[in-house]
This record gives C-alpha cells, sequence and structure tokens, in this order.
C-alpha cells in the first residue's frame, strides 16, 4: 500500500522533518495545525481568526490527498488556555455541524506563544458519503 506525503509548504515542515498529512491507503492523518497562513507566514491574534486559518489549512491539505471535510472522523483541539474553547464553537460548528466527527479538546502549551489553537484530524476517504 502506498504512503503518500502531503506538504503545505511551511518552513516549519522542512526544520521539524514531518508532513502537513500523510495518506495511507483510505486513511489521512492531519498532523497538528495552527492558525499560520502559510503564503505570508503569519498567524492573526484572535483565536477565532486563528481557528477558522487552521481549517483552511486542514482543508487544503485533504483537498491535496482527495478527501474533504466531510471525510473527517476524528479531530482533536489542543488550547494553551482551555478558557477560551468556547470561542472557537461558532467557527467549529460551521465547519463540522453537520460532519459531527469524535472529537476531545486538550489545554497544553503549543511551540509559539502567539499560537492560541491547533487542531489535528483523521479523516477515512469516502467515509462522509
Amino acid at each position: 500500500m502506498a504512503r503518500t506525503l502531503i506538504s503545505s509548504g511551511s518552513t516549519f515542515e522542512q526544520e521539524i522533518g514531518y508532513s502537513r498529512a500523510v495518506v495511507q491507503g483510505n486513511w489521512v492523518f492531519v498532523s497538528g495545525t495552527t492558525g499560520f497562513d502559510y503564503s505570508t507566514m503569519t498567524i492573526a491574534d484572535g483565536i477565532e481568526a486563528q481557528t477558522e486559518q487552521c481549517l483552511r489549512n486542514i482543508e487544503a491539505a485533504l483537498q491535496q490527498a482527495g478527501a474533504g471535510l466531510r471525510d473527517v472522523v476524528r479531530v482533536t483541539y489542543v488550547l494553551p488556555d482551555g478558557s477560551e474553547f468556547p470561542k472557537t464553537w461558532p467557527v467549529l460548528r460551521r465547519f463540522f455541524g453537520e460532519i459531527r466527527p469524535a472529537a476531545m479538546m486538550i489545554s497544553a502549551g503549543l511551540a509559539d506563544p502567539r499560537m492560541r489553537i491547533e487542531i489535528e484530524v483523521t479523516a477515512l476517504k469516502g467515509g462522509g458519503d
């Protein structure tokens, strides 16, 4: 079974040595993704804007893998300040409201103090059909 590596072009991938996503069979594993706009390597201040950008970045990786958000079966949210999680809910509902993947939120430090959320997903191609 062939393994396909997906890159976003983020400098972090090269520096750290990982892929934005790995496709193995019908499974797509998307790495923890932050709110950086990888085209400019900038990040917004607010958690809502960062959540939106995280999900756009994830959606782009899934599309490169031949999948989409509708295929997401599991999602993990990591926030340095867990009390901010409710602020993300309207954005998460917009992207995942009908999909309703299994989910977990963890409160833990992130690699850069500007990062207010990191999101990791697992998708099964065709799982949302």
